[in-house]
């Protein structure tokens, strides 16, 4: 019995190794590569309720300029980092925001995360920063 499935499996193995395989062929494309700056930039938070009062809260009637969101960002990711880096407010704050003011995130990104510090700021009642926003639109 023995005999027999090990020439059964060297038949197997013969057949499978001598069938025609395909082969898939490959062609190279030209493609034009669009001159436009093609990063993208997505805020990820961990907290599901922002996203559904983000939602709730975002009034295209009551937008502000980029300039306007970039300003109260820098202050408020200053704000963020310097208590994620003290201890006793650091269980909070932990994780560090890793936002350059010298680089342009666009006005989504920008506003959700202006939108994002009101959260904290307004729902959570997580002071950031003493003297932060007075978004009155929330």
């Amino acid at each position: 019995m023995t005999k027999i499935i090990v020439w059964i499996g060297f038949i197997l193995v013969f057949v499978a190794c001598s069938t025609k395989r395909n082969i898939v062929e490959i062609k190279n494309k030209t493609v034009e590569v669009a001159t436009e700056d093609s990063i993208e930039y997505q805020l990820e938070t961990f907290d599901q309720k922002f996203e559904t009062w983000y939602l709730l809260h975002n009034n295209p009637s009551q937008y502000h300029s980029q300039s306007y969101y970039e300003g109260w960002n820098r202050q408020y990711v200053s704000a963020w980092n310097a208590n994620a880096m003290t201890s006793r407010k650091s269980s909070f704050f932990e994780p560090i925001v890793g936002y350059d003011p010298m680089t342009d995130y666009g006005f989504e990104l920008n506003h959700k995360l202006f939108y994002y510090f009101q959260y904290v700021e307004h729902v959570l009642k997580i002071q950031i920063m003493s003297g932060g926003s007075n978004a009155t639109q929330l």
